[in-house]
C-alpha cells in the first residue's frame, strides 16, 4: 500500500500547518480536506489565485497556463495548489496570512437588496443587507464575494466595495455587460426586499501589511477593492502616502466620486487621480491610459507597494510600463477581472 506525504504549508503571519496528501492527491484537496481552504477561483491552472511557492521537496504540475505563471516563476519553484500533486515529503510558502485559510468552510448567507443604482450603461451598485446573518462578516479589505442571481443556478464575484461593519450592510460595485446574466438581472428584474444569497469571503487579493508608501490602480470596477481597502486604512493612524488611479471608458462611469474627494480630508497625504480613456471636450480632467499618467521619478524616490485591480489589458499595460522604466523596488499585487462564470463580471 503506499503511503501519503506529509507536508508542511507555511503562511505570511508565520503559521505553519501539517496536512498528510494521498499519492495522486492534488494538494489543494488536501488542504481543504483537512480544514484549510486555500484561496482558490478557477481550479483550472489559469487564474493563479492558489499560487504558492515549493520550498522543499519534490512535486509535478498537471497545468498551468503561462499568464498565471510565467517560466521565471516556474524556474523559481511557484506552483497552483490546484494543479500541485506532491512527490514527497514538502514545504510549500503562501504569500497570505493563514487567517484566510482555516475557519472551515465559507459561508452562504441570504441577504437582502436594499438599493440599486444604475450609475451608466456599463456600471451599477448594488447594496445587500446582510444582518439576518448571526455575526458580524468577516473579511479583508479587496477580497470578494460570490453572489448566486436570483431565480437562476448561476453565481458571478465581486470584490466587496466596503470594509466590514456591525450591520453587515455590504456594496458592491457591478460591470454591466450587454447580455450578461447578472446584469439583465440588475436592468430588468433587481427589486427592493429581494433575496440575494452570497458565499464569502474569498480571493487572495486584499490589503497586506501597511509598511511604504501605496499606489492603488484601478480599472473600472476594480475600484471595488480599492474602497474596501481605503475604508480600512482610514482606521490605521500614521498610513504611509497613498495614491490612487482610476480609470474608466468614459466620464458616466466614474463611481463614488463624493466618496473619493472624502478620502481626501480624511487622510493627510491621499492623491486621487480619475483618468478617463474617451473624454469628452467637457472633460477637465486626465485623459488616455494610466500608465500614461505614472510618475516615474516619484515613484523611484523611495520602494512602494502597487495593488492593480480591473481588465486584464489595464493590469499588462501598467506592468509593461514598470518594466519599461526599470523600477526595482516595489511589490506588486494584481487582481484581473475576466469574463467567465468565476470572474468579477
Amino acid at each position: 500500500m503506499e503511503m501519503g506525504h506529509s507536508v508542511a504549508l507555511n503562511f505570511a503571519d508565520g503559521k505553519t500547518f501539517f496536512i498528510s496528501v494521498n499519492q495522486d492527491e492534488l494538494l489543494l484537496d488536501a488542504a481543504v480536506r483537512q480544514g484549510i481552504n486555500l484561496p482558490l477561483d478557477c481550479r483550472e491552472g489559469v487564474c493563479g489565485t492558489c499560487q504558492g511557492k515549493c520550498e522543499t521537496g519534490i512535486y509535478a504540475q498537471d497545468y498551468v497556463d503561462e499568464d498565471a505563471l510565467s517560466e521565471r516563476d516556474l524556474a523559481e519553484r511557484k506552483m497552483l495548489a490546484c494543479q500541485t500533486r506532491v512527490k514527497s515529503d514538502a514545504a510549500f510558502y503562501f504569500d497570505h496570512n493563514s487567517s484566510i485559510c482555516n475557519a472551515g468552510e465559507t459561508l452562504k448567507i441570504a441577504t437582502t437588496v436594499t438599493a440599486v443604482e444604475l450609475v451608466s450603461e456599463t456600471t451599477a451598485i448594488l447594496h445587500l443587507d446582510a444582518s439576518s446573518f448571526s455575526s458580524q462578516l468577516q473579511f479583508l479589505a479587496g477580497q470578494y464575494a460570490r453572489l448566486q442571481i436570483p431565480d437562476t443556478d448561476d453565481w458571478r464575484s465581486y470584490s466587496f466595495a466596503n470594509r466590514p461593519n456591525a450591520t453587515n450592510q455590504l456594496q458592491f460595485l457591478i460591470r454591466l455587460l450587454p447580455d450578461g446574466v447578472m446584469s439583465n438581472y440588475l436592468r430588468e428584474r433587481c427589486q427592493i426586499g429581494q433575496t440575494l444569497l452570497i458565499e464569502a469571503p474569498l480571493g487572495s487579493f486584499y490589503l497586506r501589511e501597511v509598511e511604504r508608501p501605496l499606489v492603488f490602480i484601478a480599472g473600472g470596477t476594480g475600484l471595488s477593492a480599492f474602497l474596501g481597502m481605503l475604508d480600512n486604512l482610514v482606521e490605521q493612524p500614521n498610513t504611509p502616502p497613498i495614491q490612487l488611479y482610476y480609470g474608466v471608458n468614459s466620464e458616466s462611469d466614474l463611481c463614488e466620486q463624493q466618496r473619493l474627494h472624502h478620502y481626501t480630508e480624511q487622510f493627510s497625504n491621499f492623491s486621487y487621480h480619475p483618468i478617463v480613456t474617451k473624454a469628452s471636450d467637457e472633460w477637465q480632467g486626465k485623459a488616455g491610459y494610466i500608465h500614461e499618467h505614472l510618475n516615474k521619478a516619484q515613484l523611484a524616490e523611495q520602494a512602494f507597494d502597487m495593488y492593480l485591480c480591473g481588465p486584464p489589458p489595464m493590469i499588462e499595460a501598467v506592468k509593461s510600463w514598470l518594466d519599461e522604466q526599470s523600477l526595482q523596488d516595489y511589490r506588486l499585487y494584481s487582481e484581473k477581472f475576466l469574463q467567465s462564470n468565476t470572474a468579477r463580471t
